[in-house]
């Protein structure tokens, strides 16, 4: 089988700020339980690093990286976690932060990031068939294997995939950099090919030089060849659409499972449901509700206007001020959007709660207290928090798209099919509605609801499919 390298700005369970920390952790070593052979390779962020973990971290090498004019240390560390050998890239000046983005500096920062993925290679002497790139923070690496290494003749057979996450990052700084940072001419700039609007954009490099180009779910593979969630990359998404594809991301089965979760109250599971309820009364009795038989619903997300938190703000008001309901709702995000949240809190206060704050444990108490999961995504290049809710038996209400179409099946009335609610129109009032259609559903025919909770409860969203994908776009490539 191919040799694959797995090269990200972040993994779990070192660290993480998203999806992409997650997926770092979960699809390699499910690639790794699949007999793929695959390493992979992250920064090493020296105040971020858990102290458990530092115990395994050896010492492999270590060089000098030319970043334009400058010569800059590199160390290599590496360590086997579950089998599985990660390799840590070290610079203090560039990784010893106290957080991992958000420098005015990062644009040199994981330029030289990449510079080190490539100088370290036969350093190191692993010379993978397959570099499988995440975002734009290791984007340009394909630029730079055509451009600035191909005279190396052992990394002419390198293929390379880029998974976008979230195109909405994108990578973008003045040109100056070509030379200033990666030491290379403006050819590929002149051409086009990493040009965008007078800058050179890290992305745009990836998705034209790279072998392959996948998302995180087939809907979002297509949406973002549009104007509307291209991001401005919809015209070179569309040129490169031969070789896209979208592969669904997935959970941990094992971690995220009712039947044995240390962070919940009651165990349950598709077959004995009666745990929920135990569940739903310990959630309402922590987070300060009253403990009565009324819809739960909740949301578990950032408090911003990508996840729609600004439309269910303008639907909440009627749905609470006419249904015997209760709403919690857990995560930070925008100012604007916290206060709106606090306001229901003060004018509704036996029906909703808002916890500004991110508590990984209460988190999971309410994925198993809840009834209901509200997901109104403006896009959603996968989502994980919907198959996660499906999996506690919490029913989701989301906006259909990117990975919320993919993964939630709309509740069909006439055969009782489904696993959640949909709606396709992006609008406060369409919200509103489905929202009404859950509570009437909950209220008026219980039995039917826990048919389309079982059908939730029964979803495979294990990694074991997606990694298949993976194996085969590796053997693809380099047959």
């Amino acid at each position: 089988m191919s040799k694959v390298l797995f090269a990200a700005a972040e993994a779990a369970p070192f660290y993480k700020t998203g999806g992409l920390g997650d997926v770092s952790f979960a699809l390699p070593r499910a690639l790794h339980q699949a007999k793929q052979p695959i390493r992979v390779v992250i920064p090493y962020y020296s105040k971020l690093f858990p102290e458990k973990y530092r115990p395994l971290i050896k010492n492999l090498t270590h060089f000098t990286v030319r970043v334009g004019a400058k010569s800059k240390y590199c160390g290599i560390k590496t360590l086997k976690l579950d089998g599985l050998n990660y390799y840590l890239i070290d610079n203090e000046e560039y990784f010893a932060r106290d957080n991992i983005y958000g420098y005015w500096d990062d644009g040199e920062r994981f330029a030289f990031f990449q510079l080190a993925i490539c100088e370290m290679l036969e350093k190191i002497n692993y010379i993978p068939d397959v570099l499988h790139l995440n975002d734009w923070h290791t984007a340009f690496i394909p630029v730079l294997l055509k451009d600035k290494y191909r005279w190396i003749n052992a990394y002419r057979h390198i293929k390379t995939v880029l998974t976008i996450h979230n195109i909405q990052f994108q990578g973008v700084y003045d040109p100056i950099i070509l030379g200033s940072l990666f030491g290379i001419g403006c050819q590929t700039f002149d051409e086009g090919s990493v040009e965008y609007f007078g800058n050179v954009n890290f992305m745009k490099g990836g998705i034209t030089y790279a072998d392959a180009v996948t998302t995180v779910s087939p809907s979002y593979a297509q949406e973002i060849q549009t104007s509307g969630f291209g991001e401005n990359l919809d015209g070179v998404l569309r040129a490169n659409r031969a070789k896209l594809q979208g592969i669904i991301n997935g959970i941990d089965m094992k971690v995220y499972n009712p039947a044995t979760d240390p962070d919940i109250l009651a165990h349950y599971s598709v077959n004995d449901m009666s745990g929920k309820a135990k569940d739903k009364q310990f959630l309402q009795k922590a987070v300060g509700l009253p403990e009565r038989d009324v819809p739960l619903f909740a949301v578990v997300s950032r408090l911003t206007r990508q996840k729609g938190m600004d439309l269910l703000l303008d639907a909440l008001n009627e749905f609470l001020w006419q249904n015997d309901v209760q709403v919690v709702i857990l995560g930070t995000g925008d100012p604007d959007l916290e206060e709106g949240f606090r306001g229901y809190q003060r004018a509704y206060g036996q029906k909703f709660v808002a916890k500004i704050e991110f508590d990984v444990k209460l988190a999971q108490q309410i994925y198993a207290g809840s009834d209901g999961f509200i997901m109104p995504s403006a896009f959603e290049p996968c989502g994980l928090s919907q198959m996660m809710a499906m999996r506690y038996g919490s029913v989701p209400i989301v906006h259909s798209v990117g990975g919320l179409r993919d993964t939630v099946v709309p509740f069909n009335k006439f055969t009782k099919t489904g696993t959640g609610f949909g709606f396709d129109y992006y609008q406060a009032d369409v919200l509103g509605k489905m929202l009404q259609s859950a509570f009437d559903l909950y209220t008026k025919d219980r039995a039917t609801w826990q048919v389309l909770r079982r059908h939730g409860m029964s979803q495979d969203f294990g990694w074991q499919r997606s990694a298949q994908k993976y194996c085969d776009l590796y053997q693809e490539l380099t047959d």
